[in-house]
Protein backbone atom coordinates (compact mmCIF):
# COMPACT_ATOMS: atom_id res chain seq x y z
CA UNK A 1 0.00 0.00 0.00
CA UNK A 2 1.02 3.47 -0.65
CA UNK A 3 -0.06 6.90 1.38
CA UNK A 4 -1.93 8.13 -2.11
CA UNK A 5 -3.90 4.70 -2.36
CA UNK A 6 -7.04 7.06 -1.48
CA UNK A 7 -6.93 8.44 -5.27
CA UNK A 8 -8.86 4.70 -6.36
CA UNK A 9 -12.11 6.85 -4.40
CA UNK A 10 -12.04 9.24 -6.92
CA UNK A 11 -10.91 8.03 -10.12
CA UNK A 12 -12.92 4.66 -9.51
CA UNK A 13 -16.28 6.67 -10.24
CA UNK A 14 -15.03 7.98 -13.24
CA UNK A 15 -13.37 4.78 -14.90
CA UNK A 16 -17.29 3.47 -14.32
CA UNK A 17 -18.63 6.81 -16.52
CA UNK A 18 -15.82 6.62 -19.16
CA UNK A 19 -15.99 2.86 -19.70
CA UNK A 20 -19.70 3.11 -19.71
CA UNK A 21 -19.70 6.05 -22.14
CA UNK A 22 -17.08 4.24 -24.42
CA UNK A 23 -19.06 1.10 -25.10
CA UNK A 24 -22.60 2.78 -25.65
CA UNK A 25 -20.92 4.97 -27.84
CA UNK A 26 -19.38 2.26 -29.32
CA UNK A 27 -22.83 0.15 -29.73
CA UNK A 28 -24.62 3.42 -31.00
CA UNK A 29 -22.03 3.55 -34.34
CA UNK A 30 -22.37 0.22 -35.04
CA UNK A 31 -26.34 0.30 -34.99
CA UNK A 32 -25.70 4.37 -36.93
CA UNK A 33 -23.35 2.44 -39.25
CA UNK A 34 -26.32 -0.52 -39.79
CA UNK A 35 -28.89 2.11 -40.38
CA UNK A 36 -26.90 3.83 -42.87
CA UNK A 37 -26.07 1.32 -45.39
CA UNK A 38 -28.35 0.34 -48.02
CA UNK A 39 -30.52 -2.91 -48.42
CA UNK A 40 -28.41 -6.09 -49.01
CA UNK A 41 -29.93 -6.22 -52.25
CA UNK A 42 -28.62 -2.56 -52.89
CA UNK A 43 -25.27 -2.79 -51.79
CA UNK A 44 -22.44 -2.46 -54.15
CA UNK A 45 -20.36 -6.13 -54.09
CA UNK A 46 -17.03 -6.52 -52.08
CA UNK A 47 -14.37 -7.82 -54.26
CA UNK A 48 -11.14 -9.66 -53.42
CA UNK A 49 -8.36 -7.38 -54.48
CA UNK A 50 -6.35 -10.59 -55.47
CA UNK A 51 -8.28 -13.03 -57.43
CA UNK A 52 -11.64 -10.95 -57.91
CA UNK A 53 -14.11 -13.12 -55.95
CA UNK A 54 -16.88 -11.66 -54.59
CA UNK A 55 -17.05 -11.46 -50.79
CA UNK A 56 -20.23 -12.01 -48.93
CA UNK A 57 -19.23 -11.09 -45.70
CA UNK A 58 -17.26 -7.64 -43.99
CA UNK A 59 -14.02 -9.11 -44.81
CA UNK A 60 -11.87 -10.28 -42.15
CA UNK A 61 -7.99 -9.58 -43.89
CA UNK A 62 -6.79 -6.72 -45.58
CA UNK A 63 -3.29 -6.61 -48.19
CA UNK A 64 -0.76 -4.50 -47.21
CA UNK A 65 -2.36 -1.26 -48.84
CA UNK A 66 -5.57 -2.14 -47.40
CA UNK A 67 -7.44 -3.84 -49.58
CA UNK A 68 -10.21 -6.65 -48.92
CA UNK A 69 -8.93 -10.07 -49.25
CA UNK A 70 -10.94 -13.44 -49.12
CA UNK A 71 -10.57 -16.21 -46.94
CA UNK A 72 -8.56 -18.42 -49.21
CA UNK A 73 -6.12 -15.67 -50.53
CA UNK A 74 -5.56 -14.26 -46.94
CA UNK A 75 -4.46 -17.70 -46.01
CA UNK A 76 -2.26 -18.11 -48.97
CA UNK A 77 -0.29 -14.75 -47.79
CA UNK A 78 -0.02 -16.04 -44.45
CA UNK A 79 0.48 -13.19 -41.85
CA UNK A 80 1.11 -10.75 -44.10
CA UNK A 81 -2.47 -10.50 -44.66
CA UNK A 82 -4.06 -10.98 -40.99
CA UNK A 83 -1.36 -8.60 -39.72
CA UNK A 84 -2.53 -5.47 -42.30
CA UNK A 85 -6.45 -5.98 -40.82
CA UNK A 86 -7.94 -2.63 -39.59
CA UNK A 87 -8.64 -2.28 -36.08
CA UNK A 88 -12.70 -1.73 -35.67
CA UNK A 89 -13.86 -0.80 -31.95
CA UNK A 90 -16.52 -2.27 -32.40
CA UNK A 91 -15.45 -6.25 -33.18
CA UNK A 92 -12.02 -6.16 -32.24
CA UNK A 93 -11.73 -8.94 -29.45
CA UNK A 94 -9.49 -6.34 -26.83
CA UNK A 95 -10.07 -2.64 -26.44
CA UNK A 96 -6.56 -1.92 -27.25
CA UNK A 97 -6.51 -4.23 -30.45
CA UNK A 98 -3.53 -6.64 -31.25
CA UNK A 99 -0.84 -3.91 -30.44
CA UNK A 100 0.37 -4.20 -34.01
CA UNK A 101 0.48 -7.64 -33.92
CA UNK A 102 2.53 -7.90 -31.06
CA UNK A 103 -0.22 -9.48 -29.07
CA UNK A 104 -0.31 -12.15 -30.66
CA UNK A 105 3.35 -13.10 -31.60
CA UNK A 106 3.88 -13.05 -27.46
CA UNK A 107 0.95 -15.17 -27.34
CA UNK A 108 2.50 -17.63 -29.67
CA UNK A 109 5.46 -16.96 -27.75
CA UNK A 110 4.27 -18.46 -24.59
CA UNK A 111 4.03 -15.29 -23.01
CA UNK A 112 0.46 -14.65 -21.92
CA UNK A 113 -0.29 -10.65 -20.44
CA UNK A 114 -4.37 -9.86 -19.72
CA UNK A 115 -5.58 -6.40 -18.44
CA UNK A 116 -9.54 -7.06 -17.13
CA UNK A 117 -11.68 -4.25 -16.07
CA UNK A 118 -14.52 -4.76 -13.93
CA UNK A 119 -16.69 -1.59 -12.32
CA UNK A 120 -20.27 -1.97 -10.57
CA UNK A 121 -22.49 0.78 -9.57
CA UNK A 122 -24.90 -0.36 -6.92
CA UNK A 123 -27.40 1.58 -4.81
CA UNK A 124 -30.23 0.09 -1.99
CA UNK A 125 -33.23 1.96 -3.07
CA UNK A 126 -35.71 0.45 -0.24
CA UNK A 127 -35.20 -1.43 3.32
CA UNK A 128 -32.06 -2.88 5.23
CA UNK A 129 -30.02 -0.91 7.64
CA UNK A 130 -29.94 2.38 5.31
CA UNK A 131 -31.05 4.07 2.58
CA UNK A 132 -29.99 7.32 2.89
CA UNK A 133 -26.67 7.69 0.64
CA UNK A 134 -27.08 4.02 0.14
CA UNK A 135 -25.18 3.93 -3.34
CA UNK A 136 -21.79 2.86 -4.00
CA UNK A 137 -19.03 2.44 -7.16
CA UNK A 138 -16.70 0.45 -6.80
CA UNK A 139 -14.68 -2.62 -8.91
CA UNK A 140 -11.53 -4.43 -9.35
CA UNK A 141 -8.61 -4.54 -12.03
CA UNK A 142 -7.20 -7.69 -13.08
CA UNK A 143 -3.31 -8.34 -14.17
CA UNK A 144 -3.20 -11.12 -15.59
CA UNK A 145 0.75 -13.26 -16.31
CA UNK A 146 0.50 -16.87 -17.95
CA UNK A 147 4.10 -18.22 -19.44
CA UNK A 148 3.34 -21.18 -21.47
CA UNK A 149 6.69 -23.62 -20.64
CA UNK A 150 5.49 -25.69 -22.96
CA UNK A 151 5.18 -23.43 -26.35
CA UNK A 152 8.56 -21.73 -25.01
CA UNK A 153 9.93 -25.27 -25.25
CA UNK A 154 10.95 -25.99 -22.00
CA UNK A 155 8.65 -28.06 -20.56
CA UNK A 156 5.37 -29.78 -22.24
CA UNK A 157 2.12 -29.04 -20.12
CA UNK A 158 3.36 -27.13 -17.87
CA UNK A 159 2.64 -23.16 -17.00
CA UNK A 160 3.41 -20.70 -14.88
CA UNK A 161 0.51 -18.07 -13.61
CA UNK A 162 -0.15 -15.09 -11.63
CA UNK A 163 -2.46 -12.42 -11.22
CA UNK A 164 -2.53 -8.92 -9.63
CA UNK A 165 -4.96 -6.91 -8.70
CA UNK A 166 -6.60 -3.40 -7.73
CA UNK A 167 -9.78 -2.52 -5.87
CA UNK A 168 -11.39 0.60 -4.59
CA UNK A 169 -14.49 1.40 -2.67
CA UNK A 170 -16.47 -1.53 -0.23
CA UNK A 171 -19.75 -1.79 -1.75
CA UNK A 172 -23.16 -1.37 0.28
CA UNK A 173 -23.21 -4.82 2.04
CA UNK A 174 -23.19 -2.30 5.43
CA UNK A 175 -26.11 -0.47 3.98
CA UNK A 176 -28.08 -3.92 3.20
CA UNK A 177 -26.98 -5.40 6.77
CA UNK A 178 -27.16 -8.67 4.70
CA UNK A 179 -24.87 -11.80 5.50
CA UNK A 180 -23.56 -12.03 1.71
CA UNK A 181 -22.47 -8.77 -0.23
CA UNK A 182 -24.75 -7.84 -3.06
CA UNK A 183 -21.73 -7.59 -5.25
CA UNK A 184 -18.82 -10.04 -4.09
CA UNK A 185 -15.11 -9.47 -4.39
CA UNK A 186 -15.07 -6.44 -6.86
CA UNK A 187 -16.34 -3.41 -4.97
CA UNK A 188 -16.26 -5.26 -1.55
CA UNK A 189 -13.12 -5.01 -0.65
CA UNK A 190 -12.20 -1.93 0.29
CA UNK A 191 -9.14 0.24 -1.44
CA UNK A 192 -5.98 -1.72 -2.08
CA UNK A 193 -2.96 -1.41 -4.67
CA UNK A 194 -1.49 -3.66 -6.70
CA UNK A 195 -1.76 -6.48 -4.52
CA UNK A 196 -0.23 -10.06 -5.71
CA UNK A 197 -3.68 -11.82 -5.29
CA UNK A 198 -2.76 -15.33 -7.15
CA UNK A 199 -0.12 -17.33 -8.29
CA UNK A 200 0.68 -21.37 -8.69
CA UNK A 201 2.63 -23.19 -11.40
CA UNK A 202 1.00 -26.06 -12.56
CA UNK A 203 1.52 -29.03 -14.71
CA UNK A 204 -0.77 -31.22 -16.83
CA UNK A 205 0.56 -34.63 -17.55
CA UNK A 206 -0.68 -37.85 -19.84
CA UNK A 207 -2.94 -36.38 -22.15
CA UNK A 208 -4.13 -34.01 -19.64
CA UNK A 209 -5.70 -36.54 -17.54
CA UNK A 210 -3.55 -35.37 -14.30
CA UNK A 211 -3.39 -31.82 -13.49
CA UNK A 212 -1.65 -30.67 -10.34
CA UNK A 213 -1.16 -26.94 -8.74
CA UNK A 214 1.28 -25.34 -6.39
CA UNK A 215 1.13 -21.77 -5.30
CA UNK A 216 -1.16 -19.33 -4.06
CA UNK A 217 -4.23 -20.83 -4.30
CA UNK A 218 -8.53 -19.57 -3.52
CA UNK A 219 -10.94 -23.01 -3.43
CA UNK A 220 -14.03 -21.21 -4.78
CA UNK A 221 -14.50 -19.68 -7.91
CA UNK A 222 -11.90 -21.11 -9.02
CA UNK A 223 -10.84 -24.56 -8.53
CA UNK A 224 -13.98 -26.09 -6.16
CA UNK A 225 -17.92 -25.25 -6.50
CA UNK A 226 -17.68 -24.49 -9.68
CA UNK A 227 -20.54 -23.79 -11.57
CA UNK A 228 -21.11 -23.18 -15.55
CA UNK A 229 -24.25 -20.23 -14.70
CA UNK A 230 -23.38 -19.00 -11.17
CA UNK A 231 -19.57 -18.88 -9.76
CA UNK A 232 -18.42 -15.53 -12.19
CA UNK A 233 -18.77 -12.48 -10.46
CA UNK A 234 -17.69 -10.88 -13.24
CA UNK A 235 -19.99 -11.76 -15.59
CA UNK A 236 -22.65 -14.21 -13.98
CA UNK A 237 -24.31 -13.16 -10.61
CA UNK A 238 -23.45 -10.32 -8.40
CA UNK A 239 -24.61 -11.71 -5.09
CA UNK A 240 -22.34 -13.94 -3.82
CA UNK A 241 -25.05 -16.05 -2.51
CA UNK A 242 -25.00 -17.10 -6.24
CA UNK A 243 -21.63 -17.30 -6.94
CA UNK A 244 -20.63 -20.05 -4.26
CA UNK A 245 -22.32 -22.27 -1.83
CA UNK A 246 -22.21 -20.24 1.66
CA UNK A 247 -21.63 -23.34 4.07
CA UNK A 248 -18.08 -23.80 2.15
CA UNK A 249 -14.85 -22.25 4.40
CA UNK A 250 -13.97 -19.49 1.59
CA UNK A 251 -9.90 -20.29 1.37
CA UNK A 252 -6.72 -18.50 -0.19
CA UNK A 253 -3.27 -19.23 1.06
CA UNK A 254 -0.65 -21.40 0.16
CA UNK A 255 -1.37 -24.82 -1.03
CA UNK A 256 -1.47 -27.48 -3.25
CA UNK A 257 -4.01 -29.02 -6.07
CA UNK A 258 -4.47 -32.56 -8.00
CA UNK A 259 -7.38 -33.45 -10.42
CA UNK A 260 -7.72 -37.47 -11.79
CA UNK A 261 -9.85 -37.69 -14.90
CA UNK A 262 -9.56 -41.55 -14.79
CA UNK A 263 -12.54 -41.30 -17.75
CA UNK A 264 -13.72 -38.48 -19.69
CA UNK A 265 -16.83 -38.22 -17.64
CA UNK A 266 -15.48 -38.35 -14.59
CA UNK A 267 -12.99 -36.79 -11.75
CA UNK A 268 -12.10 -36.75 -8.90
CA UNK A 269 -10.19 -33.88 -6.95
CA UNK A 270 -8.21 -32.37 -4.08
CA UNK A 271 -6.97 -29.53 -2.25
CA UNK A 272 -5.09 -28.45 0.50
CA UNK A 273 -4.37 -25.06 1.74
CA UNK A 274 -3.03 -22.91 4.42
CA UNK A 275 -6.21 -21.47 7.00
CA UNK A 276 -4.00 -19.21 8.61
CA UNK A 277 -2.76 -16.71 5.67
CA UNK A 278 -4.07 -13.32 5.58
CA UNK A 279 -3.82 -10.39 3.42
CA UNK A 280 -2.03 -8.50 6.68
CA UNK A 281 0.78 -11.01 6.32
CA UNK A 282 0.91 -10.61 3.04
CA UNK A 283 1.45 -7.02 3.17
CA UNK A 284 4.73 -7.45 5.47
CA UNK A 285 5.92 -9.18 2.72
CA UNK A 286 5.92 -12.93 3.60
CA UNK A 287 3.48 -13.63 1.35
CA UNK A 288 2.08 -16.94 3.40
CA UNK A 289 5.31 -18.70 3.95
CA UNK A 290 5.62 -18.13 7.54
CA UNK A 291 2.52 -19.61 7.90
CA UNK A 292 2.29 -22.50 5.90
CA UNK A 293 5.89 -23.50 7.13
CA UNK A 294 5.42 -21.78 10.42
CA UNK A 295 3.53 -21.69 13.48
CA UNK A 296 0.17 -24.54 13.60
CA UNK A 297 0.85 -27.54 11.87
CA UNK A 298 -2.49 -27.78 10.05
CA UNK A 299 -4.57 -27.58 6.20
CA UNK A 300 -7.53 -26.92 5.31
CA UNK A 301 -9.04 -29.80 2.62
CA UNK A 302 -11.44 -30.24 -0.01
CA UNK A 303 -12.09 -33.10 -1.65
CA UNK A 304 -14.52 -33.45 -4.73
CA UNK A 305 -16.23 -36.04 -7.43
CA UNK A 306 -17.49 -34.75 -10.27
CA UNK A 307 -19.19 -36.67 -13.42
CA UNK A 308 -19.50 -34.59 -16.88
CA UNK A 309 -22.32 -36.32 -18.63
CA UNK A 310 -23.28 -35.67 -22.03
CA UNK A 311 -26.92 -35.90 -23.54
CA UNK A 312 -27.34 -35.89 -27.36
CA UNK A 313 -30.64 -34.78 -28.81
CA UNK A 314 -31.54 -33.62 -32.16
CA UNK A 315 -30.31 -29.84 -31.38
CA UNK A 316 -27.15 -31.16 -30.52
CA UNK A 317 -25.22 -32.00 -27.40
CA UNK A 318 -26.33 -31.14 -24.27
CA UNK A 319 -23.53 -30.56 -21.32
CA UNK A 320 -23.46 -30.91 -17.77
CA UNK A 321 -21.41 -31.41 -14.55
CA UNK A 322 -22.49 -32.75 -11.50
CA UNK A 323 -20.14 -32.17 -8.54
CA UNK A 324 -20.46 -34.10 -4.69
CA UNK A 325 -17.39 -32.54 -2.03
CA UNK A 326 -16.58 -32.41 1.69
CA UNK A 327 -14.57 -30.55 3.45
CA UNK A 328 -12.10 -30.33 6.65
CA UNK A 329 -11.56 -27.48 8.31
CA UNK A 330 -8.94 -27.81 11.13
CA UNK A 331 -8.69 -24.11 13.11
CA UNK A 332 -10.78 -23.68 16.36
CA UNK A 333 -14.28 -22.51 15.92
CA UNK A 334 -16.47 -20.86 19.06
CA UNK A 335 -19.77 -23.04 20.19
CA UNK A 336 -22.43 -21.65 20.08
CA UNK A 337 -23.38 -21.76 23.89
CA UNK A 338 -25.08 -19.02 25.91
CA UNK A 339 -21.86 -17.06 28.13
CA UNK A 340 -24.76 -16.29 30.86
CA UNK A 341 -23.44 -12.07 30.19
CA UNK A 342 -19.40 -13.32 29.95
CA UNK A 343 -19.47 -15.73 32.86
CA UNK A 344 -19.35 -18.77 31.28
CA UNK A 345 -16.18 -19.30 29.21
CA UNK A 346 -16.12 -19.91 26.19
CA UNK A 347 -15.76 -23.53 24.21
CA UNK A 348 -13.93 -24.13 20.83
CA UNK A 349 -14.06 -27.67 18.51
CA UNK A 350 -11.49 -28.10 16.02
CA UNK A 351 -11.75 -30.26 12.86
CA UNK A 352 -14.89 -29.05 11.37
CA UNK A 353 -16.55 -30.90 8.75
CA UNK A 354 -19.31 -30.23 5.85
CA UNK A 355 -20.71 -31.33 2.36
CA UNK A 356 -21.99 -29.91 -0.55
CA UNK A 357 -23.76 -30.51 -3.98
CA UNK A 358 -23.41 -28.70 -7.58
CA UNK A 359 -25.06 -29.53 -10.52
CA UNK A 360 -25.56 -27.32 -13.78
CA UNK A 361 -27.17 -28.56 -16.94
CA UNK A 362 -28.00 -27.51 -20.00
CA UNK A 363 -32.09 -28.33 -20.81
CA UNK A 364 -32.27 -26.86 -24.48
CA UNK A 365 -30.21 -26.08 -27.33
CA UNK A 366 -31.31 -23.33 -30.12
CA UNK A 367 -29.43 -25.19 -32.66
CA UNK A 368 -26.42 -28.34 -33.32
CA UNK A 369 -23.27 -25.98 -33.92
CA UNK A 370 -21.30 -27.19 -30.93
CA UNK A 371 -19.61 -23.89 -30.81
CA UNK A 372 -23.08 -22.12 -30.43
CA UNK A 373 -23.93 -21.97 -26.49
CA UNK A 374 -27.56 -20.31 -26.89
CA UNK A 375 -30.03 -22.48 -25.28
CA UNK A 376 -31.58 -22.61 -22.05
CA UNK A 377 -29.71 -24.17 -18.51
CA UNK A 378 -30.43 -24.57 -15.27
CA UNK A 379 -28.43 -24.91 -11.77
CA UNK A 380 -28.59 -25.70 -8.06
CA UNK A 381 -26.17 -26.11 -5.10
CA UNK A 382 -26.69 -27.31 -1.53
CA UNK A 383 -24.48 -27.66 1.18
CA UNK A 384 -24.47 -28.44 5.20
CA UNK A 385 -22.22 -27.91 8.29
CA UNK A 386 -22.33 -28.59 11.70
CA UNK A 387 -25.21 -26.19 13.64
CA UNK A 388 -22.65 -26.10 16.60
CA UNK A 389 -20.01 -23.78 15.16
CA UNK A 390 -21.57 -22.57 12.05
CA UNK A 391 -23.39 -19.47 11.76
CA UNK A 392 -24.97 -21.07 8.32
CA UNK A 393 -25.42 -24.59 8.52
CA UNK A 394 -27.58 -25.12 6.09
CA UNK A 395 -27.82 -23.37 2.26
CA UNK A 396 -29.54 -23.96 -1.33
CA UNK A 397 -29.77 -21.92 -4.72
CA UNK A 398 -30.76 -22.66 -7.96
CA UNK A 399 -31.71 -20.49 -11.20
CA UNK A 400 -31.84 -20.52 -14.57
CA UNK A 401 -30.02 -18.84 -17.31
CA UNK A 402 -30.31 -18.51 -20.96
CA UNK A 403 -28.16 -17.22 -23.35
CA UNK A 404 -29.24 -16.03 -27.05
CA UNK A 405 -33.04 -14.93 -26.00
CA UNK A 406 -33.47 -12.17 -28.05
CA UNK A 407 -33.19 -12.76 -31.92
CA UNK A 408 -29.76 -10.88 -33.12
CA UNK A 409 -28.14 -10.94 -29.40
CA UNK A 410 -26.84 -14.51 -29.78
CA UNK A 411 -24.22 -13.37 -26.83
CA UNK A 412 -26.39 -12.02 -24.33
CA UNK A 413 -27.50 -13.91 -21.42
CA UNK A 414 -31.35 -13.24 -19.19
CA UNK A 415 -30.41 -15.06 -15.66
CA UNK A 416 -32.14 -15.28 -12.47
CA UNK A 417 -31.79 -17.23 -9.02
CA UNK A 418 -32.78 -17.51 -5.67
CA UNK A 419 -29.92 -18.40 -2.69
CA UNK A 420 -30.92 -19.14 1.04
CA UNK A 421 -28.88 -18.89 4.14
CA UNK A 422 -30.35 -20.86 7.25
CA UNK A 423 -28.94 -19.89 10.38
CA UNK A 424 -28.36 -22.63 12.84
CA UNK A 425 -31.26 -23.37 15.30
CA UNK A 426 -28.49 -23.66 17.98
CA UNK A 427 -27.14 -19.66 17.21
CA UNK A 428 -30.67 -19.24 17.29
CA UNK A 429 -31.49 -20.70 20.51
CA UNK A 430 -28.33 -19.60 22.49
CA UNK A 431 -26.97 -16.53 20.33
CA UNK A 432 -29.83 -15.17 18.63
CA UNK A 433 -33.67 -15.54 19.28
CA UNK A 434 -34.37 -13.22 15.58
CA UNK A 435 -31.88 -15.42 13.52
CA UNK A 436 -33.84 -16.91 10.60
CA UNK A 437 -33.07 -17.41 6.80
CA UNK A 438 -31.93 -14.87 4.63
CA UNK A 439 -32.92 -15.06 0.91
CA UNK A 440 -32.12 -13.11 -2.19
CA UNK A 441 -33.19 -13.00 -5.56
CA UNK A 442 -31.49 -11.93 -8.40
CA UNK A 443 -32.47 -11.27 -12.11
CA UNK A 444 -29.85 -10.09 -14.41
CA UNK A 445 -29.34 -9.30 -18.52
CA UNK A 446 -26.18 -9.38 -19.47
CA UNK A 447 -25.45 -7.52 -22.35
CA UNK A 448 -22.46 -8.03 -25.09
CA UNK A 449 -22.10 -4.55 -26.42
CA UNK A 450 -18.94 -5.55 -28.22
CA UNK A 451 -16.39 -8.57 -27.76
CA UNK A 452 -14.44 -6.38 -25.37
CA UNK A 453 -17.49 -4.93 -23.22
CA UNK A 454 -20.12 -6.28 -21.59
CA UNK A 455 -22.81 -4.25 -19.67
CA UNK A 456 -25.19 -5.98 -16.79
CA UNK A 457 -28.51 -4.25 -15.35
CA UNK A 458 -29.07 -5.98 -12.07
CA UNK A 459 -31.82 -6.16 -9.77
CA UNK A 460 -31.78 -7.93 -6.02
CA UNK A 461 -34.50 -8.84 -3.36
CA UNK A 462 -33.08 -9.70 -0.15
CA UNK A 463 -35.59 -10.95 2.58
CA UNK A 464 -34.57 -10.91 6.40
CA UNK A 465 -31.12 -9.33 5.54
CA UNK A 466 -28.54 -10.59 8.02
CA UNK A 467 -31.19 -14.05 8.41
CA UNK A 468 -33.08 -11.55 11.35
CA UNK A 469 -36.66 -12.11 10.93
CA UNK A 470 -37.59 -8.88 12.04
CA UNK A 471 -34.98 -6.97 9.28
CA UNK A 472 -36.87 -4.74 6.31
CA UNK A 473 -36.28 -6.49 2.82
CA UNK A 474 -34.22 -4.85 1.13
CA UNK A 475 -34.59 -3.92 -2.81
CA UNK A 476 -30.94 -3.35 -4.33
CA UNK A 477 -30.23 -2.18 -7.93
CA UNK A 478 -27.21 -1.81 -9.80
CA UNK A 479 -25.33 -1.77 -13.20
CA UNK A 480 -21.77 -3.50 -13.72
CA UNK A 481 -19.48 -2.95 -16.75
CA UNK A 482 -16.65 -5.37 -18.14
CA UNK A 483 -14.00 -4.36 -20.01
CA UNK A 484 -11.62 -6.36 -21.51
CA UNK A 485 -8.19 -4.22 -22.26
Amino acid sequence: MFAGRHWLRYIGPGVFLASLLIAVGAAAGQEKQAASQPKAEEQKAILCKSCGAEILEAPSAFDKDGNPLCAECAASLGGAATASEGYDIRTTKYLLGDWGGMRTDTEEAGVNFSFLLGTMSQTNFRGGQNTHNAHETGGKSFYNFELDLEKMGLLPGATIFARVIQTWNSGIREDVGSLTPPYWSAGSSGDRSFELDKWWYRQRLFDDRLEFRLGKLQNISDLVDKNVYADNYMGKFMNSALGFNQTIPVRKGLGAFVRVWPVDWLYVQGMVVDPDYSQTTCSHGFGGFDTAFGGEDRFTAFWELGLVPRFDTARGRLTGHYRFGTWLDPGPKEIFVNNLGGLRTPQHRNDDMGFYFNFDQMVWKENDDPKDKQGLGVFARYGGAHADVNRINHFWSTGTAYQGLIESRDADVLAFGVAQSILSSRYRRNIDPRADRETVYELYYAIKLTPWCTITPDIQVITNPGGNKDARDALVGGLRVKIVF
